[in-house]
């Protein structure tokens, strides 16, 4: 028999009116002028387990405690009898701006699951898929993968040069793009620059809005599992830069370790 569990993780005071589900059109705060104007991930789209959910209201928030504790989060999910139930994070919140709030999990959201969202009269859902982990080893020269909790791939990489070192973190995928132009003055570097580049680069998953990426780097080949000779990206080559942007979601984790 299918089962189905729900969980709520906050359990909350701020009322909103909604005009409509799939939507935030018409959801506004009550007793102010105030809507909620937007909300990532969107209804029904599918991300990776460690995705933040955002919100954007198309004014100031005065009451910020308020907002926070209005938010609800419960997730539906079939599982085995015999195993533990699956269980929405705990998690922070951030605001970005005085309008903007956004709600990182500390831990994953359960993998294959609706995740249901809401804030007073306003609901949405998003879906998650497989929990895909990736893991840069900056001394190893690996990345290895990992896909709902079992190991699938290890591949030889190569990280940032002792002068433009790949951070060491936690992170999650941001955006995927395939190609991309990446010029090295963004990081400062000019095109005279003896170390200077303008590249199209295919397979790229980017890490940090700074400009690094985990991505094909067919150039770099003979140093993947040797030595780290990138300008802080994490290099692959062709086929295992496109096994792993086939394979992650935006969203899910990338590790990076020293």
């Amino acid at each position: 028999m299918r089962r189905v569990f729900r969980y709520v993780l906050v359990i909350a005071g701020i009322a909103l009116m909604a005009t409509t589900s799939a939507g935030v059109s018409g959801a506004a705060v009550a007793g102010t002028s105030t809507h909620l104007v937007s909300v990532s991930p969107k209804v029904g789209e599918v991300v990776g387990v460690a995705y933040p959910v955002t919100l954007s209201f198309d004014g100031p928030m005065s009451d910020r405690d308020a907002i926070e504790r209005g938010i609800r989060f419960s997730v539906d999910t079939a599982a085995d009898p015999s195993l533990a139930p699956a269980k929405v994070p705990a998690g922070s919140f951030a605001w970005l701006d005085d309008s903007t709030v956004r709600f990182t999990p500390s831990d994953y959201w359960p993998a294959h699951s609706t995740i249901a969202m809401s804030v007073g009269g306003f609901k949405t859902t998003f879906e998650t898929g497989s929990q895909v982990v990736g893991v840069a080893d900056i001394s190893a020269h690996t990345f290895t993968v990992s896909i709902d909790g079992q190991v699938v791939r290890e591949m030889p990489a190569s990280m940032g040069k002792p002068k433009h070192p790949t951070p060491v973190g936690t992170f999650t995928a941001l955006e995927k793009q395939n190609p991309v132009i990446m010029d090295s003055r963004t990081i400062g570097i000019p095109l005279s620059d003896p170390e200077g580049y303008k590249l199209t680069v295919n397979y790229a998953v980017r890490v940090t809005w700074g400009g690094v990426y985990v991505h094909s780097a067919p150039w770099s080949v003979g140093s993947q599992g040797n030595s780290n000779v990138s300008h802080g990206c994490i290099n692959l080559s062709p086929d295992n830069a496109a096994w792993y942007y086939n394979n992650v979601s935006i969203g899910d984790p990338i590790i990076i370790q020293a």
